[in-house]
């Protein structure tokens, strides 16, 4: 399928009676596990995938590795791949740009880097800048308001809305708020955004079906996947440590030849 027509889907996945569900991947067999499940769209996640290689979180991961990463996850797919850049190490567009050679066809975009909430006229800047270089990318623009609890928290929400709005006016595709969990200002900032609202789902997230209920468009998982997966391989290294059983390996593993016909078809 060509970059183009994925992009169109990706956009018109926001447009469904369902939330469009973007358990995050971390790699490419991760990516393909994804897809084999059913789902329409695979997004990776910052955190899981600086982890694959050896960093921490928070743009630690060099662009170029990132890069390498996600590539390697859009190749391994059919469906449209969605990338988590952080806030576009540095130049936004031209990050853009790479993802899109390698076959990726939305982006999260942040609007907080190194300790630093950037001004919204600079944020808007990035946006512009994005969606010249890149006409057909998906963006996800992102406030870190409520995750990061920026500034005075009576005035967040309207803070919040503000900026998301201001990012769907720059063309931004879809507004992301993580950090907020409770049903009420989920379903406020639903109704205030002028565009399909993300919300990520953790422990204390209402379920999907109370999400949908309350407006809204796009659920993702961030590294809660990838750390699921963690906890199991410590899990069955406990196992084997402590008591010399490993039962897991026949109850829990996907098997061998499943995984490598995944595989076959990249």
């Amino acid at each position: 399928m060509k970059t183009k027509l994925k992009a169109e889907l990706l956009r018109e996945m926001h447009r469904g009676i369902e939330p469009l569900l973007l358990v995050n991947a971390w790699d490419a067999i991760s990516a393909r596990v994804c897809e084999a499940q059913g789902f329409t769209a695979v997004a990776t996640g910052s955190a899981g995938c600086a982890a694959v290689l050896g960093y921490a979180d928070g743009q630690k991961i060099p662009q170029a590795e990132m890069l390498m990463l996600v590539a390697a996850m859009a190749r391994a797919v059919e469906v449209p791949v969605t990338a988590d850049v952080e806030a576009g190490y540095g130049d936004a567009a031209a990050t853009a740009q790479d993802l899109w050679r390698a076959g990726v066809v939305g982006m999260n975009l942040e609007d907080y880097a190194g300790g630093r909430l950037f001004p919204i006229e600079e944020a808007v800047a990035n946006i512009k800048a994005i969606r010249a270089a890149v006409p057909a990318m998906v963006i996800n623009a992102r406030t870190e308001l409520y995750l990061v609890k920026h500034g005075e928290a009576s005035t967040r929400f309207a803070r919040a809305v503000g900026r998301l709005n201001a990012y769907f006016e720059a063309g931004a595709d879809c507004l992301f708020a993580p950090g907020v969990s409770d049903a009420e200002t989920i379903g406020r900032l639903a109704a205030a955004v002028k565009g399909p609202l993300n919300i990520l789902a953790t422990v204390g997230t209402p379920p999907i079906a109370e999400l949908k209920r309350l407006g809204v468009r796009r659920v993702s998982f961030g590294s809660g996947p990838s750390r699921v997966a963690l906890g199991a391989y410590r899990r069955i290294a406990r196992s084997i440590r402590d008591m010399g059983t490993f039962d897991a390996l026949t109850t829990e593993a996907i098997p061998y030849a499943e995984v490598q016909k995944m595989l076959a078809r990249g």
